[in-house]
Parts: structure tokens; sequence; C-alpha cells
């Protein structure tokens, strides 16, 4: 729980805070950024919210922080946060919030969908959370995009009973179906796995319909205006992870879902194409 004796200087006047605990995982300026920022190794709050609607979301971050670092002196809005989540994207997308410590706050997703639910990459294994979950519908299965963003991927087994699928290259035993080679692998029609080895040997995509769901492979940095990805934050071949990405200009999806970074969202197919050929471009050169 957040210490207001703990919070940074820089935070502005009023109820929200963040404290030293902070790790800079990204989640609460990701999602809320009309009141916290990026304050260089650590987040901030630049603005109080000003109505009911922004202390909502403000709460909602603080819920979703990994490591309790936001705190408030107001608690009316806790309890709607805490039932607030997953929360809409768009369509049958939703971001989970509840993010974990053990993936350093990687953002999870749930795709509702008729033939069955599946959870990209796992959240906290929070109660609130799980109750939500089967109120949505349950979950079928989980995809796990690589080994640093399966948080308590056991405790949601044991709930739901659904297949956790993954890389065997990720060297994680115990699960129901492993993913071998570079070839994408159909598990519905409406849902491809693409293997993108580089982050990690056995780092995967997975397209469904016109979103990707990139793990550590792939974001938006706003800064920049531009798609990115990390040379030094790369455990494996940023060679390979740069091959990886050009294989991705062969799928038509006009939304990047991270775990880290940024998501966003661009008019069309053939403009994502254009931006990351030249993200690639610049990629190669740095």
């Amino acid at each position: 729980m957040a210490k207001r004796s703990q919070a940074h200087a820089d935070n502005a006047p009023g109820p929200f805070f963040v404290d030293r605990t902070c790790i800079d995982c990204g989640t609460c300026y990701q999602f809320a950024p009309a009141t916290f920022s990026d304050a260089g190794d650590h987040a901030r709050v630049h603005s109080q919210p000003a109505d009911s609607a922004g202390r909502l979301k403000a709460a909602m971050a603080l819920v979703a922080c990994p490591v309790g670092s936001i705190g408030t002196d107001g608690k009316a809005d806790a309890a709607e946060a805490a039932r607030a989540f997953p929360h809409l994207l768009a369509d049958d997308t939703y971001f989970c919030g509840y993010t974990s410590d053990k993936s350093f706050g990687a953002w999870s997703y749930l795709i509702r969908r008729p033939e069955g639910n599946i959870l990209m990459d796992c959240p906290r294994a929070a109660e609130p959370l799980m109750k939500r979950l089967e109120a949505l519908g349950g979950v079928a299965a989980m995809v796990l995009s690589h080994r640093d963003d399966v948080a308590d991927h056991a405790a949601y087994h044991d709930r739901f009973g659904c297949e956790r699928i993954m890389h065997r290259s990720e060297g994680i035993g115990g699960l129901e179906r492993l993913v071998e080679g570079d070839q994408p692998v159909p598990l519905a029609e409406d849902l491809l796995l693409i293997p993108t080895p580089g982050h990690t040997a056995g780092s995967m995509c997975l397209l469904h319909q016109d979103k990707l769901f990139t793990g550590d492979h792939l974001w938006w940095n706003p800064q920049k205006g531009r798609w990115s990805a990390s040379r030094a934050y790369n455990w494996h071949s940023w060679e390979q992870q740069l091959e990886s990405l050009e294989r991705l200009l062969a799928f038509d999806f006009a939304w990047v879902l991270p775990g880290h970074g940024f998501i966003h969202k661009v008019e069309s197919p053939a403009t994502m194409r254009e931006g990351l050929k030249q993200a690639i471009a610049l990629l190669r050169s740095s």
C-alpha cells in the first residue's frame, strides 16, 4: 500500500500520489495519462483528476498498479475501480488491469468470443478480476507470449481449467500445449499464433481479426511517433527480433496491443505496414 510519507515530491498537490516504491512499469501513465506521467525513473501525478470520470480512471490505475505504489486520500472510488476491470478497449477486447510485479507490470488482455474467451498473457491472481471473468464467460485458453509475462498462470488454470499455450523454446513445463517452430499456427478461424523469436527464443504474437497482441516484441512509442522495439531489453537475439518484425509485414492488422509500451491503432493494415517498414529501417540503422 502506498504511503503518503514516501510520496515523490514531484506529485501535483491533491489526493492522488505515487510513492517511492514505483518501478516505472508505465501502467498508470499509459492507462490514465490525464493524471499520471513518466518522470524519468518513476511515475508521478502531473494533474489531479477534476471530475468523477477522471477520479475513476485514476483509481483504476491504482488498482492496476503491480506494486501498490499509487495512493489516494479519498477511498470512495476504490470499490468501483476494482469492479471496473476487465476494461473494454474496443469490440470484444478488454484490458485486464491487475498487472503483476512478476511480469514487471505487463498488460494482459481478454478476448471475448462465443467459441470461448482467450486470455492473452496473465494478470495478477486477484479475486475481483476472477469473478468478473467468470461473469463474462470464463477463460477457455490462455496464450502466453513469452516467459516474462506468465505471472499467476497456474492460479488461472486451476480456477478456469483453461488450456495454456506457449512456445516450447521458452522452457516452461507443465503447460497443456506447446508450439514448435517458426511457422504460424491457427488456433481457430479468428485466432492465429505467430512465432516471433528474438526478444526471447520463443516469443509469440497473437492475431485476432485486426488486432495483433505482441507481448514485448513491438509497441508504439508516442515520443518518437513510431513503432518501436528494444535492443537493450533483448534476452535472445536482436537480429532475430528484427527478422521477426519483418515477417509481420505479411499480416493484416491495424492495432498493436503490447505487454509493455503503448497501445496504438492506425487507419488500415496498409498504413500499419508502411509505418512498420519505416520503423524496421530505423531500428536496423541504430
